[in-house]
């Protein structure tokens, strides 16, 4: 118990000074997830509103797609982009393997059927008569489609923000493609399971209190934009 009062103690302090390296590994965490959450907002956003919006032979089965894609393993998607860019992978003449951007292509990777699953239901859950009121009203499809995504607008920041959640506290993607390379790939969560297994437990304490935190602020806010929804 003394052991874990110490540590606690010690990381408390290590933030409370802003520890350099404590720091840059948390920026870095951020400046990945963000970039990575920004990208797949960007495609799937669009991408969940025209499967919503619009009625074609296989919507059934690629909603269930994106549904099951949710809970997909983040060390399927590490192994699978391993496979791609290692030296013997047909990207391997890239030079991806171990940088930042291909963690962000991870990170995309994950993001993307949470927001677009989420945007589907957020734009069936809104009401029938905003699109045919648009429409009656002179607008054309693209003012439509805006009109549509304003009116969902409280339930889509909360599929961005879900997005952020799932992507900010993944280790096995980071691990396997991004290396664990201090000052260059290693982000909180794979530094915490190194520092762990150093034996450096105040310091791995600091990021874990700081990723848990990150992670009640995103479900703070998740649970707030849902609840505008209604």
């Amino acid at each position: 118990m003394e052991y874990l009062w110490e540590g606690i103690q010690r990381a408390i302090v290590l933030i409370i000074s802003l520890d350099s390296e404590v720091c840059r590994t948390v920026l870095l965490s951020l400046r990945i997830s963000l970039t990575a959450t920004l990208l797949a907002s960007l495609v799937g956003v669009p991408v969940g509103f025209l499967i919503s919006a619009h009625e074609f032979t296989f919507k059934r089965p690629v909603i269930t797609l994106f549904n099951t894609l949710l809970s997909i393993p983040t060390v399927v998607v590490g192994l699978f982009l391993y496979s791609l860019l290692s030296k013997r992978g047909p990207l391997g003449p890239l030079d991806l393997l171990f940088t930042p951007p291909v963690m962000v292509i991870g990170q995309f990777i994950l993001a993307i059927p949470i927001i677009t699953a989420l945007t589907i239901s957020a734009i069936q859950m809104v009401d029938p008569r905003v699109k045919w009121t648009a429409m009656t009203l002179g607008a054309g499809p693209v003012r439509t489609a805006l009109t549509v995504l304003s009116e969902a607008r409280f339930a889509l920041t909360g599929a961005v923000i879900a997005g952020f959640g799932r992507v900010i506290a993944e280790v096995g993607t980071a691990m396997m493609v991004g290396g664990n390379i201090k000052g260059y790939t290693r982000v909180m969560t794979t530094a915490i399971a190194l520092e762990t297994s150093k034996g450096e437990f105040a310091f791995a304490l600091s990021l874990g209190f700081i990723l848990l935190m990150v992670a009640l602020s995103v479900n703070i806010l998740f649970h707030y934009f849902q609840g505008k929804r209604g």
